[in-house]
């Protein structure tokens, strides 16, 4: 594949050996008999997650990179998508099946990668992969933590995250001018939320849609009482509340809808 068009999809290519084996090991194997590599590119990573005792499955939206894995890994030419992960409905291709996720995700689309695992967490239990730096770290930070926000709090919902490593800008080619960082999530044995799903995700996104305000000021579209606005939870700022308080407040707001 030409520079050029690596930039295009925004991915830089991993080319050291050591990091894409580590990256492979990342994963555990437990709880599923597939994985699915995002963006393999020319096959650093692929070539050991072939080693395992799972079976690997690709999906990459460049033509080029499709007929060189179909050239140099002949044993995976049946198991290539050609199509983009984004648009793709994952039951269409694993049926009901528990995947994985992997990859050395472009950074133009990292975070739509995540939001589109949380889309199918039901049939995703482990993923692992590589991100710019600073979203890995907003993915599994905590609260009070001033890049903690929307994408971690509905990540660490339904998985437990875990930041492994950070990787330099030299091992790609072309090199990034950042570092990168690689995370795990382990899927919750309970990620069933004791809450209505679609009015957790709202009060997350609007409580941060205006973080540096107070939930009693960020929440006021949500046409909340009065009684409930005097709940002290609500003179917290997003940043300070544990995904579990985030819980807990949308149980309160579903219960005072006016």
């Amino acid at each position: 594949m030409t520079v050029k068009a690596k930039k295009y999809l925004g991915q830089h290519f991993l080319k050291d050996e050591e990091i894409a084996q580590q990256i492979a090991d990342s994963l555990s194997g437990k709880g599923y008999a597939k994985v699915l590599e995002i963006g393999p590119g020319m096959g650093v990573l692929t070539k050991y997650l072939l080693q395992k005792n799972y079976t690997t499955h690709v999906i990459e939206i460049d033509a080029e990179s499709v007929d060189y894995l179909k050239a140099h890994y002949l044993n995976l030419a049946d198991r290539i998508i050609s199509k983009d992960f984004l648009k793709i409905n994952i039951a269409d291709h694993f049926g009901d099946e528990q995947v994985a996720i992997i990859g050395n995700f472009p950074y133009n689309i990292s975070t739509q990668i995540v939001f589109k695992t949380l889309e199918n967490k039901h049939q995703i239990p482990e993923f692992s992969g590589m991100f710019q730096k600073e979203v890995a770290q907003r993915i599994a930070e905590k609260e009070g933590s001033k890049v903690y926000g929307i994408l971690s709090v509905l990540t660490q919902a339904f998985y437990d995250v875990e930041y492994l490593f950070t990787v330099p800008p030299a091992v790609f080619n072309p090199p990034p001018k950042i570092d990168s960082g690689v995370i795990r999530l382990k899927r919750k044995e309970n990620y069933t939320l004791p809450v209505n799903e679609k009015l957790f995700y709202r009060v997350v996104k609007t409580a941060f849609n205006h973080r540096r305000k107070t939930l009693r000021n960020s929440l006021k579209t949500m046409n909340l009482s009065d009684n409930l606005r005097e709940d002290s939870i609500f003179d917290k700022r997003p940043e300070q509340l544990s995904v579990q308080e985030f819980i807990n407040l949308t149980s309160k707001i579903e219960k005072d809808v006016i």
